[in-house]
């Protein structure tokens, strides 16, 4: 089993950067696709990114690519969400979620594993 705790959070004002953090317990972290979603009031959770567990691949949601950057220390069971240029609409809880997998998903229900989330809120 994988527990995983998200970092980071704030307040930021749009055009600022933030970083996160997702720890993972367990001596198996690095077999486990790492992924990132987030939700906003009223909307369901969405697909934001997800790195390999090799880390030699990435995918990031449209929305996001050029902006967000997902990178990982398998040594230090950890997973970062890069999030620079925010604007009000990254606004949202963000969750962490690993999957027992060698291939990246965007499909949350493919994920084994979650995060209590961190709220990210982006200021105009």
């Amino acid at each position: 089993q994988v527990q995983l705790v998200e970092s980071g959070g704030g307040l930021v004002q749009a055009g600022g950067s933030l970083r996160l953090s997702c720890a993972a317990s367990g001596r198996t972290f690095s077999s486990y696709t790492m992924g990132w979603f987030r939700q906003a009031p009223g909307k369901e959770r969405e697909f934001v990114g997800a790195i390999t567990r090799s880390a030699d691949s990435t995918s990031y949601a449209f929305s996001v690519e050029g902006r967000f950057t997902i990178s990982r220390d398998n040594a230090k069971n950890t997973v970062y969400l890069q999030m620079n240029s925010l604007k009000p609409e990254d606004t949202g809880v963000y969750y962490c979620a690993a999957r027992y997998s060698t291939i990246v998903s965007r499909r949350e229900w493919e994920y084994n594993y979650w995060g209590q989330g961190t709220q990210v809120t982006v200021s105009s």
